[in-house]
């Protein structure tokens, strides 16, 4: 069952409290170059992310912020370090939430005057706390581990409770997957704020999308997990499409196709690859919380047929197309694409 937060909202997006999991990046272009930032928005947005993150290193950025989210459809966070008058400016021009850790903004009457600024713009606060920049006294008295990054979660949170602030959202992220892992499930059962989660600094897309899938994916089976951010070194678009694949395959994304296929092996007289691959595309922006199957195996193939809503079971140069276990029609391999679509698009049942 999934771990109900509390509800929280990121420009019109609530986040917590069961709603749909929403799905993060962060540009990685100069945020004072508007133009290079605004262009690669356009594309995660194509991707399908849900939120955005800029970096905003200096005065400059906060004001450039500005036009950053007038031309953005979906929310922007602004992610600050160090200097709170930074924080204030960028909740004046309009961002949809703050990533800040109030404990490295300076003083109390700092942290408040944040707090001030953000609740007059009515946004959230998302605290984020990283394995790597833990502070010291909390290192030493319980080392780099789990433990020691809730605590450093639970500082900050007293930090904005004391000001009665609530709307927070927080991360806990290691680049170590186990590390993360344990300690977003000790968070959780402390905590009702929602989590966003993610590996942080997980790598190049050949390692960090293997580490990205098994922390975020097994958190997510736990029930925790209300944002997810997928963090590689490479383009953010790839970040977001992974990101949307994981929700896709643990049944997260909301009115979205589950495909199926199998993996072939000396049975197969059909070529399932070439079949699965465009099927597979084209049912990529169809709206409908149906299951798609793809089979080559008289073995496993009339099985899994039955189980989807629409299935192509393949032999030698034909195909049997099924829908809801029902056996429909035999078609050759030049006409199947063509009347497979068409029976799922059309199908209004």
């Amino acid at each position: 069952m999934y771990r109900k937060t509390r509800v929280i909202y990121v420009g019109d997006i609530p986040v917590g409290g069961g709603n749909p999991i929403t799905v993060q990046t962060m540009t990685k272009t100069d945020t004072r170059d508007v133009k290079a930032t605004c262009e690669q928005i356009k594309d995660i947005v194509g991707a399908g992310c849900d939120i955005v993150r800029c970096a905003v290193p200096d005065m400059d950025a906060s004001e450039k912020i500005k036009d950053i989210v007038d031309f953005s459809p979906i929310p922007v966070i602004a992610d600050i370090h160090f200097d709170y008058r930074i924080a204030i400016k960028c909740a004046d021009n309009g961002v949809a939430c703050l990533r800040i850790n109030p404990g490295n903004i300076g003083s109390k009457k700092r942290v408040k005057e944040v707090v001030k600024a953000c609740k007059h713009n009515g946004i959230p606060i998302r605290i984020g706390v990283n394995s790597g920049s833990l502070e010291r006294d909390i290192l030493e008295k319980y080392g780099n581990t789990p433990k020691a990054m809730v605590e450093s979660a639970k500082r900050h949170i007293g930090f904005l409770e004391e000001f009665g602030f609530y709307d927070i959202k927080v991360s806990l992220k290691s680049s170590d997957v186990k590390k993360t892992v344990e300690a977003c499930r000790m968070f959780a059962k402390q905590f009702d704020y929602p989590q966003h989660i993610g590996v942080t600094e997980a790598g190049t897309y050949s390692i960090g999308s293997v580490k990205s899938i098994i922390g975020i994916g097994a958190l997510l089976l736990d029930g925790i997990g209300d944002t997810i951010r997928v963090s590689l070194t490479d383009n953010p678009v790839r970040e977001v499409t992974l990101g949307r694949s994981i929700l896709k395959a643990l049944n997260l994304l909301p009115d979205s196709p589950k495909f199926v296929s199998c993996p072939t092996c000396g049975r197969i007289q059909f070529d399932i690859k070439r079949f699965a691959e465009i099927i597979e595309k084209e049912i990529e922006d169809i709206k409908k919380p149906i299951t798609v199957a793809v089979m080559g195996c008289a073995v496993n193939g009339p099985g899994e047929a039955r189980e989807a809503d629409y299935a192509i079971c393949g032999g030698k140069g034909y195909a049997a197309i099924y829908k809801r276990g029902k056996l429909i029609k035999k078609v050759d391999e030049k006409s199947l694409v063509k009347e497979f679509l068409l029976m799922i698009k059309e199908d209004d049942d």
